[in-house]
């Protein structure tokens, strides 16, 4: 009898923590046919518009409005079903595990830094990394997050990190990253400026500072505003604003600026200016994406970018897109003359 009681007493206890602690699989499986004229491989290619990913999220209830959170997330090229670029962590997207609770949200790892997550919604493709939105260039005036990581990583998050989310009080909510100051396997990176004659360059260098990201959003009804600042592991500085405005339910317009500091390491034109406006608009099952931004860097001539996109839902989780884009560049780093780069895009986005 005593044995039936401590077994029955077992069980419950098990059953009471899982009903306590959930894991979530999900993912994005993206791909399409696109053309980008003035790339090194300017042809028809089947790729994807956005990260295709496989994530694992979980969420523990602790009590006493205490949380344990973590959430993996891995990238994947869906034409070939590789690793998403091989020089890239397995865990590209996101490893991170923390607490939540009043204070906020605590997490350790790698992932967006505070102002780049906080700068999608006020991006008309939502900070998708494709040639025809403006999240990887203009959106951040051609800053990197993560310039000692190593050549083809992603740019815009922090490794070896805390971040911080406050809760949000009457609309407002603060974000802050914090790095520590390693070297992420570059094997060539600027970390100062030395002389004109004779640049600084170290082979796997320490950071030169801990990289910070700080982000203070606010919400009110259908107006939200950014301001946010980072400052990345060779102490390039990106100041940014945006705001967005719903005009009316299905109507979204936005817009940004942004200016990058890179006197750290440069001698001369270290200051790049960006600026961005766009609108989504959604009728019936579809949505339209429409943006436009210019990039001023010092001693070089601006890039101009046109964006319209097309949303066709089929499902809550299923879209088919077209995007088209004109991009007016420099033809190279330092060109007084510019290439227009034509993009076009047909393709399909599942989320499960």
């Amino acid at each position: 009898m005593k044995k039936s009681l401590v077994a029955l007493a077992l069980a419950a206890a098990i059953g009471g923590a899982h009903a306590q602690s959930s894991v979530t699989i999900y993912g994005t499986v993206d791909a399409g046919i696109q053309r980008t004229t003035h790339v090194p491989n300017d042809a028809t290619l089947v790729t994807r518009r956005d990260n295709n990913k496989l994530g694992f999220r979980g969420v523990e209830d602790l009590g006493n409005g205490l949380k344990a959170l973590f959430q993996l997330e891995i990238r994947f090229d869906p034409d070939t079903g590789a690793l998403e670029n091989n020089v890239r962590p397995l865990f590209q997207g996101q490893s991170r595990v923390g607490l939540q609770g009043a204070f906020g949200t605590v997490r350790l790892g790698r992932g967006l830094s505070a102002y780049q997550e906080s700068s999608l919604a006020f991006e008309p493709w939502n900070g998708l990394p494709n040639v025809a939105g403006f999240q990887p260039d203009l959106m951040v005036a051609g800053y990197t997050s993560d310039p000692l990581g190593v050549t083809g990583n992603s740019a815009n998050r922090f490794s070896n990190a805390v971040f911080y989310n406050s809760p949000v009080w009457s609309g407002f909510q603060l974000n802050v990253t914090v790095a520590s100051k390693e070297a992420n396997g570059n094997q060539n990176p600027i970390i100062g400026k030395g002389t004109a004659a004779a640049p600084q360059y170290t082979a796997n260098a320490m950071a030169s500072a801990n990289p910070y990201s700080v982000s203070a959003t606010y919400t009110n009804g259908p107006f939200a505003v950014m301001l946010g600042h980072e400052r990345n592991a060779i102490e390039t500085k990106l100041y940014s604003v945006a705001a967005s405005y719903y005009a009316m339910k299905p109507l979204k317009l936005m817009a940004s600026y942004q200016r990058q500091d890179q006197s750290h390491t440069m001698f001369t034109n270290t200051d790049t200016t960006s600026w961005l406006v766009g609108a989504n608009y959604s009728v019936g099952v579809g949505k339209i994406l429409l943006g436009y931004g210019q990039k001023h860097p010092d001693g070089v001539i601006k890039t101009k970018q046109a964006s319209v996109g097309y949303e066709h839902s089929l499902s809550p989780r299923t879209y088919l897109y077209l995007d088209l884009s004109l991009k007016k560049m420099p033809a190279a780093a330092t060109a007084t003359d510019d290439v227009s780069r034509r993009h076009y895009a047909l393709g399909v986005h599942h989320n499960f």
